[in-house]
C-alpha cells in the first residue's frame, strides 16, 4: 500500500496535539483523584520514568500531580502493589503498565546486547555467583542489595558504585528473571522472582516476535506523543534505529501512522490517526525534569522553542538555572523554569531560582506559578513557599506569593 499524501500542520497545532496526547488538554478532576485516574494516566503515558533524586519529590510521583493535581502519593504505590505496573528499563528505569511486559521480553532475552558492561561481565566471569544470588532469592524470598554482605568498589562517587551482589541482582532484573516487589523507604529495590510478582495472565501471555513487539512499542509511543519525528518515536522506549524504522514503515503502510510536515520542524513527522487536535490548551503545570513531555531535549526545543538542560550533574558554580529545575507550562507554552527544594525540616517549599522565558508577561506568569507552587506545597505536606532572590522572575513571584 502506498503512503498517503503528506498533511501539513502548523507548529502551534503540533504543540497542542503533543500536549493533548500527554494528558494536558483535559481539565483536572474536581473531586478526589483515585486509582482509576492514575490507571488511565499511566495507560496514556505508558512510561513513567523513575529517578532517585528526592530534593523535591521522587520523580515518578510528579507527572500525575502535573496533570491531575493533588493526590495521595500512596495511591501510585498501590498501582504497583496491585500489579497494575511493573518496573523495567524502557526509556530509562521506568514504571510501565503490565500489558507491556510481553513486548519487552525481546530486550530481556537480548540482555547481553543492551545491558551495561558490568552486568554482562559478572554473568560471563562469575556465572556461579549469579546463580547463587538467584538461588537465594528463590529459596529465601525477596532480597535487597543491602542484604548481600559485599564490599563496595573503592571508586569515587556512589550513584553507580555497585557491589557485586547489586550487579548480579541488576543482571537478573534486566534479563527478566527477577522484578521488583516494591521499594524501601530509602528507595532501594526489593527483588523477587518475576513469576511470584506479576499476574499469572501476564506471565501466560505469548511472547511476540521481536519485530512485532517493536511495532507495538512504536504504536504505543505514537499514541503517547500524538505527533512525532522518527527520533521521538524511537526515544520513547530507547529503540534502535533499524527495527524502529521498519516498524514505522509497517504502521504507515496500514494507516496507523500518518505522514505530516510540521512547519519549522525541519524533519519528517508522523501523526497518530486518533490524536486530538485541540483549538486551545488551558494547562498549568510544573513538570519534573524526567517527565515524558520534556525528557527528550531536542523535541522540547522543536515543539516549544524551550532550551532545557539537566544540571544535576553540573558543578554548582557552573549551573545556569539550578539543581532540580522544573519547566512551568501555562496554556500551551513553557513560560518559565524554577529550581525547587522541599525543605522538610522547616516545612518550606523553597524556590531557589525562578526564570521567565523571553517575551512573557511576568506578572501573569508569576501569578499562575504562585498558585501552582502553593498547591504543590500543600500536596507535599509543607506549610509555605519561600522565594530566593535569584532569577528575573523571582521578584514578581515573591510579590504574587504574598
Amino acid at each position: 500500500m502506498g503512503l498517503p499524501a503528506v498533511d501539513r500542520i502548523s507548529a502551534p497545532l503540533a504543540r497542542r496535539i503533543a500536549l493533548a496526547a500527554q494528558g494536558f488538554a483535559d481539565p483536572r478532576p474536581t473531586g478526589v483523584v483515585d486509582g482509576r485516574h492514575l490507571r488511565r494516566l499511566t495507560d496514556r503515558l505508558a512510561v513513567v520514568q523513575i529517578d532517585s533524586v528526592n530534593v523535591l519529590s521522587r520523580s515518578h510521583y510528579l507527572p500525575a500531580f502535573s496533570r491531575l493535581g493533588p493526590y495521595r502519593r500512596e495511591a501510585f504505590d498501590e498501582l504497583a502493589g496491585r500489579r497494575r505496573l511493573f518496573e523495567y528499563w524502557a526509556h530509562e528505569a521506568s514504571f510501565l503498565p503490565v500489558r507491556l511486559h510481553p513486548y519487552l521480553r525481546w530486550r530481556m532475552a537480548a540482555a547481553e546486547q543492551h545491558a551495561w558492561g558490568s552486568m554482562v561481565r559478572i554473568q560471563r566471569e562469575r556465572p556461579g555467583y549469579v546463580a547463587e544470588v538467584l538461588d537465594r532469592v528463590r529459596e529465601a524470598g525477596p532480597l535487597k542489595a543491602s542484604d548481600l554482605a559485599e564490599p563496595r568498589p573503592d571508586r569515587p562517587g556512589s550513584m553507580w558504585n555497585w557491589h557485586a551482589g547489586k550487579v548480579a541482582l541488576e543482571w537478573l532484573f534486566y534479563t527478566g528473571v527477577l522484578t521488583t516487589r516494591g521499594r524501601t523507604s530509602a528507595f532501594e529495590r526489593v527483588y523477587d522472582l518475576t513469576e511470584r510478582v506479576l499476574p499469572a495472565a501476564v506471565l501466560r501471555a505469548p511472547t511476540p516476535e521481536p519485530a512485532d513487539a517493536v511495532r507495538e512499542l512504536v504504536r504505543t509511543a505514537a499514541r503517547a506523543l500524538g505527533v512525532a519525528t522518527e527520533r521521538d518515536l524511537r526515544d520513547y522506549f530507547r529503540l534502535r534505529p533499524a527495527p524502529a524504522r521498519a516498524a514505522i514503515t509497517q504502521l504507515a503502510d496500514v494507516g496507523e501512522l500518518l505522514p505530516v510536515e510540521v512547519a519549522g520542524w525541519g524533519a519528517p513527522a508522523w501523526l497518530h490517526p486518533a490524536a486530538r487536535r485541540p483549538r486551545w490548551i488551558r494547562a498549568r503545570a510544573l513538570l519534573s525534569p524526567f517527565d515524558s513531555l520534556v525528557w527528550e531535549r531536542p523535541r522540547v526545543e522543536r515543539v516549544f522553542g524551550f532550551r532545557f538542560r539537566l544540571e544535576i550533574y553540573t558543578p554548582a558554580v557552573r549551573r545556569v538555572h539550578g539543581y532540580y529545575v522544573l519547566p512551568f507550562l501555562l496554556g500551551d507554552r513553557l513560560v518559565a523554569r524554577v529550581d525547587l527544594k522541599a525543605d522538610r525540616q522547616t516545612g518550606v517549599l523553597r524556590v531557589q531560582s525562578a526564570f521567565a522565558e523571553p517575551g512573557v508577561d511576568r506578572a501573569e506568569v508569576a501569578a499562575a506559578l504562585a498558585t501552582e507552587l502553593t498547591e504543590m506545597s500543600g500536596w507535599l505536606e509543607l506549610d509555605s513557599v519561600a522565594v530566593r532572590d535569584r532569577g528575573d522572575l523571582a521578584p514578581d513571584l515573591a510579590v504574587a506569593l504574598r
